[in-house]
């Protein structure tokens, strides 16, 4: 299980560093290239846009040849990309780079939670599926620092020549990590008897547990299985469909809270709201200090509290705050009671909608079919993050909607995931995989 724990651990910083990384860059990126205001979006974009079909194919992928294998692909393409970042002879090579980049976070975005939830013991399942999205908020707090610290070594000509090529390049030491940890790690057991090798499964599991749990977990397995079609169009059926409208509703829900429009843009919402530059910086920094702390406290309360108990305190505190803040935007009161409510939004996703949602979709889904639906997954919620990432500052700058409305409708996407969660959204807590698939032909799935 170490391996297991240390793979969503990487897979997740690197999803991090690569979504965080840019924001250091992209000064001294657009100063070498010298690109234009349309150029510099590209270049911010252009991983988003490799996430995409990136987890559209993963899934086929990780149904055909196994998670593990998968999941080394993934972590080539991300030292291919760090590599590539690092030495573009050209904006287009660069963006080439960028959008291999995204490849990898699509893809291990999907398959690491579905490779986790597959190989962790039930009592365990929150706890190791939590430490992806840990792994994401460290890589995303730990390159404000490393990125810092390139910068402390020069100029800014000396950062528009080399600085920026370090940044984007030492990516490839935690892809490499990645590589050793992946050699130490397992095939998922599930996968392996849906392809047939019970042998090697039954090793896995005894490795888990004792022979007796092997056994049983295979059985159960096997019966799952021979009730399955293994189609993709079988999640739209009535058996399946109420999983697959959590999944993706979830990944929907966390994304039009606004989570990444404050992620990608606190810098321009704290200065909006008449903050310094020095003092934005500084009150973006604290945001991935609180992001990292609380999703701490998913971590150790999951498995305990459960999914469905953290998701209902974390929307409603979501939509309370999210309120706040456009009121605070339309009555002139920013300063620290701003930053208090922004923050108090990010504790609340962090510890709920932040990690949450990558754990019910690795649990809900039948196994012959997990990677796949995922896929569908993990495509919603890239597809959400490009639309916020896009529409946020139109809808900030404009005159007629501005922050406050803005703020406002991110609230209102945070009382619709409220009800949503009140209304279908189960508790999986203690349950196995296999008990969680046949709930869904229990009249009582709660």
């Amino acid at each position: 299980m170490r391996a297991v724990a240390a793979a969503a651990l990487c897979s997740g910083f690197l999803f991090g560093y690569d979504t965080a990384v840019i924001n250091g860059a992209n000064r001294y990126l657009a100063a070498h290239f010298a690109l234009a205001p349309l150029q510099e979006g590209m270049a911010g974009a252009s991983a988003i846009l490799g996430c995409i079909p990136g987890a559209m194919f993963a899934g086929f992928l990780s149904d055909r040849l196994g998670r593990r294998k998968v999941l080394f692909v993934c972590a080539f393409l991300y030292a291919l990309s760090g590599l590539m970042s690092a030495l573009p002879r050209t904006f287009s090579e660069f963006l080439a780079a960028r959008f291999i980049s995204g490849l990898g976070i699509g893809a291990s975005s999907m398959i690491c939670p579905v490779y986790v939830a597959e190989l962790s013991p039930k009592a365990w399942r929150g706890r190791l599926g939590s430490l992806f999205q840990f792994g994401i908020v460290v890589g995303i707090f730990l390159t404000l620092f490393i990125n810092a610290r390139i910068q402390a070594l020069g100029d800014d000509a000396w950062n528009a020549n080399v600085g920026w090529r370090w940044m984007l390049g030492a990516e490839v030491f935690p892809a490499l990590v990645l590589l050793g940890v992946l050699f130490f790690a397992r095939e998922s057991p599930r996968w392996l008897v849906q392809a047939g090798r019970e042998t090697e499964a039954r090793q896995v599991l005894e490795s888990i547990g004792d022979a007796d749990f092997a056994q049983l977990e295979i059985e159960a397995i096997q019966s799952v299985l021979r009730e399955e079609t293994g189609r993709f169009r079988e999640l739209f059926g009535s058996r399946f469909r109420r999983p697959f409208v959590i999944a993706l509703g979830l990944m929907a829900f966390s994304q039009f809270s606004g989570i990444n429009a404050i992620m990608y843009y606190s810098t321009k919402i704290f200065t909006s709201s008449g903050a310094g530059v020095k003092d934005s910086f500084a009150a973006s920094t604290l945001i991935g200090l609180v992001n990292l702390l609380f999703t701490l406290v998913a971590v150790a309360l999951v498995d305990k509290a459960g999914r469905r108990p953290l998701l209902l305190i974390g929307v409603a505190v979501q939509a309370v705050t999210l309120a706040l803040c456009g009121w605070m935007f339309h009555a002139g009161a920013h300063g620290v009671p701003l930053l208090m409510a922004v923050l108090c939004f990010i504790a609340a996703f962090a510890m709920a909608l932040g990690p949450i949602p990558w754990i019910l979709s690795s649990e809900v889904f039948p196994n012959r079919v997990r990677g796949r639906a995922m896929s569908a997954a993990t495509f919603v919620i890239w597809a959400s993050c490009y639309l916020v990432a896009q529409t946020f500052p139109m809808m900030n700058d404009n005159p007629k909607i501005g922050p406050a409305i803005t703020f406002w409708i991110y609230a209102a996407f945070s009382a619709a995931a409220f009800l949503f969660v009140l209304a279908i959204v189960p508790e999986t807590k203690g349950r196995s995989l296999e008990e969680i698939e046949k709930s869904w032909n229990s009249p009582s799935r709660d």
